[in-house]
């Protein structure tokens, strides 16, 4: 988006980059906004802090040293307390920059120039996803696994004619930051199209005890406990208390009745809470000035077209 391309590019002229003392995130956001981005602070920071966190998106772009929130769903310290710097793999974004790879345009004011699109090493639209509304569009691409992305990428750089069948020998689909379980046997079709089912990762530590450590992309653990809460009150699930252990992982702990079933109780979880989403994929993208939907062998083919 062009909020994140222009905090990376503003981050890399002020050399604020990994190898480097962080800085203020004040002070990117307001060089970001002085230079390139002519909207409100708020807006400029939460895409910094979204960038940095690693349960958002699969790659975090920006290293942010301070309170940057949790998966518990906790907000982010303002941005006169934390401090940020680009990532070590944020660099391979914005490498041979200078070498004419790609076009500069004018900022908003004609003072300044700013990249039209970044030179990227690998496809971050696909490795890091991309969610947002427009006027008239939405789109929704989940992450990747980079080395998956990656393989991809090179086996349709070696065989132009490969198929999707062939793609997705390398790329299975989905890798979301908070793991989760995609159904595959019974969800098959959401792999190439259509809605992907998630679940939570449920283990039994005892007939009493059932611990989440993996949830769906998208929810936080404050989310997920509401509404298993609230299946119980409805009745739908019986359990006894439910823990949140939550430190830099997720660490739910669900403590049952005496007669009550771990395995039906985890069916239940399943079926009525939001230890199991939908997620659907929804590819619309800027190629050529305009918006398009298209599939991953598309990305895929249009990345490769740049890296030639």
């Amino acid at each position: 988006k062009p909020v994140q391309r222009r905090i990376l590019f503003s981050m890399y002229k002020e050399r604020n980059t990994y190898d480097k003392p962080y800085k203020k995130s004040a002070r990117a956001v307001g060089d970001v906004m002085g230079k390139y981005h002519p909207h409100g602070d708020t807006a400029v920071y939460d895409a910094m802090v979204r960038m940095s966190q690693d349960f958002k998106i699969r790659l975090p772009l920006i290293d942010m040293h301070g309170n940057n929130g949790s998966i518990d769903g906790d907000p982010a310290a303002a941005m006169r307390y934390t401090e940020a710097r680009m990532s070590k793999i944020a660099l391979e974004l914005l490498k041979d920059l200078n070498k004419n790879t790609v076009n500069f345009i004018d900022n908003y004011d004609g003072s300044e120039k700013e990249p039209e699109v970044l030179p990227c090493k690998f496809p971050n639209i696909l490795v890091n996803g991309a969610m947002g509304i427009a006027v008239g569009m939405a789109t929704n691409i989940p992450p990747h696994n980079l080395g998956e992305v990656i393989d991809g990428l090179l086996a349709l750089i070696n065989d132009p004619d490969i198929s999707i069948e062939g793609l997705m020998s390398y790329i299975k689909g989905p890798d979301f930051p908070t793991g989760g379980l995609i159904d595959c046997t019974k969800y098959n079709s959401g792999l190439r199209g259509g809605a992907v089912k998630v679940r939570a990762k449920i283990s039994k530590i005892d007939k009493k005890t059932l611990v989440i450590t993996e949830i769906p992309f998208g929810k936080s653990t404050s989310v997920l406990i509401d509404s298993i809460l609230k299946a119980n009150d409805k009745g739908k699930i019986k359990i006894k208390k439910v823990d949140d252990n939550t430190a830099a992982n997720a660490e739910i702990v669900i403590h049952l009745h005496n007669d009550i079933s771990p395995d039906k109780t985890i069916d239940a979880l399943y079926a009525f809470t939001d230890c199991e989403v939908s997620i659907s994929p929804n590819a619309c993208v800027i190629m050529d000035k305009h918006p398009h939907f298209i599939g991953v062998d598309e990305i895929l083919r249009y990345s490769a077209d740049y890296t030639k």
